[in-house]
């Protein structure tokens, strides 16, 4: 009801379509989790995922390429079980025949723009964008213009705002004094030239606007940054590490496989950040004093996640 306003709030959301902009591969891209969540009726989501576009993988080039062979296997079972159409683009998806739609867009992000002008071509009613939404941020603004002239409400979620490790981490530095916080964010990508090269062709957009962006948005959320705001920032260049590898196209990319940071502003707070596309599957919020000794750190995963975690892999293996 945050995004779609209506008198009969039950009936509404059970009527209420999925549109999904960008499957990609199993078990390894973002809109496919997506499919899966909105699929497991143990969720219980008030909402019907009812199309799947994958602009890729069912275009002549992608329907040889690497995950091909997976996404098919999928989407046969999806039509065969769950009776989802797929299609190739968001234009041939048919109109609202009644109730409210929603797109959900998780492709690559230099594609975004397009394919958002062609969800509100589709009647969408609210649309909501895997970070971080186009390559740039006049992008963002002319989507979120043309969205509100036809009333689309649009959204883009931060799961780590309301995470238990980063809302434990700032009230404990809260409540002790002269504290620091240090947001750690890992990724298990093989250490060697053919992972992060994949890895760096896929997120083309780079560490900070696709894995650090989580860490910016707790900036922003709770330490008063902005571009008007900030005093400094301070790079750890022990820490950080640029490469140049080539990508599954041949093409160079040049990004961070980790990268350090402190973010100062002109009031006075300030905030570490780090990623590492090889350092684990975790999230870490460490509280130091002002010495750098380690006081506390609290994890996502913790105890009670990684239980959840290991179910969820028994009901998906190689989830």
């Amino acid at each position: 009801d945050a995004f779609i306003p209506v008198e009969n709030e039950e009936e509404t959301m059970s009527n209420l379509s999925v549109v999904l902009v960008g499957c990609g591969a199993p078990l390894r891209s973002m809109g496919w989790y997506h499919a899966t969540q909105l699929l497991n009726e143990k969720n219980d989501i008030c909402a019907r995922l009812d199309f799947i576009v994958e602009p890729w993988f069912m275009s002549d080039a992608g329907k040889s390429s690497p995950g091909s062979t997976e996404f098919a296997e999928f989407q046969k079972e999806a039509e065969a079980k769950h009776g989802i159409k797929f299609f190739s683009k968001v234009e041939d998806v048919p109109p609202v025949v009644e109730g409210k739609r929603l797109a959900i867009i998780s492709a690559r992000t230099s594609d975004n723009p397009a394919l958002f002008s062609s969800c509100l071509g589709i009647g969408c009613h609210a649309i909501f964008l895997e970070k971080p939404g186009a390559p740039s941020v006049a992008e963002l603004k002319n989507m979120q213009e043309s969205a509100k002239k036809l009333n689309v409400e649009i959204f883009m979620g931060f799961n780590k705002n309301v995470s238990k490790y980063s809302e434990k981490a700032r009230e404990y530095a809260s409540a002790n004094a002269g504290t620091k916080v240090t947001f750690y964010h890992n990724n298990n990508y093989e250490d060697s030239p053919e992972s992060l090269g994949e890895c760096f062709e896929r997120n083309a957009e780079g560490m900070l606007k696709n894995m650090a962006i989580h860490e910016l948005a707790l900036a922003v959320s709770f330490y008063n940054v902005s571009v008007e705001t900030i005093a400094s920032v301070e790079a750890d260049r022990e820490y950080s590490r640029m490469q140049t590898l080539p990508g599954p196209s041949g093409k160079e990319f040049t990004d961070f496989s980790k990268l350090k940071f402190t973010i100062t502003t002109k009031s006075g707070d300030e905030v570490s950040i780090a990623a590492d596309r090889c350092g684990g599957d975790d999230s870490i919020g460490l509280v130091t004093d002002k010495a750098g000794k380690e006081l506390v750190r609290y994890t996502m995963p913790d105890p009670e996640d990684s239980a959840a975690i290991e179910d969820a892999e028994k009901r998906i293996p190689g989830a």
